[in-house]
């Protein structure tokens, strides 16, 4: 039996990247799946990446009355859902002195508010049990230069892991998290750097981690699936580190 059937699952930023895999992955093993994205062009393209069976909203996390449309929305269309993987995010990241309060608003907006209240718009139609994964970062844990925010932000979320799981227990709710070292990934494309400055970071990145490369989707979509999955009854307010021995 596939390790996810019958299970009704939403992926936020299931259009490309790990979200994407995620949703590939648990197509596969019998979910139904509904994704969120922000551009039509992209989840038209995730769309036909995956098949005609997924369900895709346009959703931006940043936006919170999107956020609680988007709750009715799935719950006009799946009811109940027994599955949320929060992995919508931005990584924005530069030097303490070039932050001013909008770049700040925006990274916690899209980070952490956004979801906090997606989870509590959803929460009516969470089954008993249900699974919540969010996907926070390594940066949460390591003093990567550049990173301050970001880091603080995926921080938020992991401490959002243990409170909720505290909260929501009772109710048959797991929440867990994943926190991903450097992954392949179109994130890194979006920083704005040329050929050779994208080289020589990647270069840096991966000379950081002791395996000496980056991660695959698959291998964050896989922990993403035991902890969604049964096989995962037990497993509350727990954080797996995906990140190749980066933060040994």
């Amino acid at each position: 039996m596939k390790r996810l059937e019958g299970k009704r699952a939403l992926i936020t930023g299931g259009t490309s990247g790990i979200g994407l895999e995620i949703a590939r992955l648990f197509l596969s093993e019998g979910a139904k799946v509904a994704i969120t994205g922000q551009s039509t062009a992209r989840i038209d393209g995730a769309r036909r990446e995956l098949g005609g069976e997924v369900l895709a909203f346009a959703s931006d996390s940043i936006n919170v009355p999107q956020q609680k449309e988007l709750a009715k929305q799935v719950a006009a269309s799946l009811k109940q859902i027994e599955i949320l993987v929060v992995n919508a995010g931005i990584a924005d990241l530069k030097p303490v002195e070039a932050w001013d309060e909008a770049a700040y608003d925006r990274t916690f907006d899209i980070n952490v508010r956004g979801p906090f209240f997606l989870i509590q718009s959803l929460l009516p139609i969470l089954t008993n049990p249900a699974s919540i994964v969010l996907n926070a970062s390594i940066n949460a844990h390591v003093g990567m230069p550049n990173t301050s925010v970001y880091g603080a932000s995926k921080a938020a979320l992991l401490s959002l892991t243990r409170t909720l799981s505290g909260e929501l227990v009772s109710r048959g709710i797991r929440v867990n998290a994943v926190s991903p070292g450097p992954i392949e990934t179109p994130l890194y494309g979006k920083l704005g750097l040329s050929g050779d400055d994208m080289k020589n970071v990647s270069d840096s990145i991966r000379n950081l981690v002791p395996v000496k490369r980056f991660g695959k989707p698959s291998e964050v979509a896989h922990a993403v699936l035991f902890l969604a999955s049964d096989e995962a009854a037990f497993t509350v307010g727990s954080e797996l580190i995906i990140d190749g021995g980066l933060s040994l």
